[in-house]
């Protein structure tokens, strides 16, 4: 009997951390940089993650929603109505480590967010490769283009995301070059 009392407790308080940290955010978030978040605090797993999370968007206490092809999640207001009524289920030494979790996640996430890359398969030797730089959830700079090969789309991708500070502004600055002959 104590144990169900037990995991009763601990999917209420994973409910409440999520609420928790969804209201420090403020603003909506990628699945998987939420579950980054939530597992550095909480050992947690991805699928009793997904089911805690699903619980509270089947409950209207977390929205989903895509935004340029990306689905995120955001809390509601009824979620944030939830969390105030529930907030003290959640322990002191989680919420404190939450803090400090959060304080150092949140900005390595924005940071990682902020560019994008990915390639996609139009057929087995044909692959869509897109480059994206995001501020303020909004993207700012997007370039989509054709990779003969896996390897050459993972070479895009990798050189995206490990240099999009230096290849940006070139683009850029090629973009707006005026070449007369």
């Amino acid at each position: 009997m104590s144990s169900n009392s037990d995991n009763a407790t601990t999917l209420a308080e994973n409910k409440v951390l999520i609420l928790y940290i969804l209201n420090l955010i403020n603003g909506e978030i990628r699945q998987d940089y939420l579950f980054k978040i939530i597992s550095s605090i909480n050992d947690i797993n991805y699928f009793y993650f997904k089911q805690v999370l699903t619980d509270l968007i089947d409950s209207n206490l977390v929205g989903t929603y895509t935004k340029e092809e990306e689905p995120l999640i955001k809390i509601t207001s009824e979620g944030k109505n939830a969390y105030i009524l529930t907030k003290a289920v959640l322990p002191g030494i989680t919420k404190l480590k939450a803090d400090n979790v959060f304080a150092k996640e949140f900005s390595s996430i924005e940071e990682e967010a902020s560019v994008i890359a990915e390639f996609t398969p139009k057929s087995e030797n044909e692959y869509i490769v897109k480059c994206k730089i995001i501020e303020n959830n909004d993207t700012i700079f997007e370039v989509k283009t054709y990779a003969g090969s896996r390897d050459r789309a993972k070479r895009i991708v990798d050189n995206w995301r490990q240099n999009a500070n230096i290849i940006y502004p070139k683009v850029l600055n090629l973009l707006l070059e005026d070449k007369k002959d």
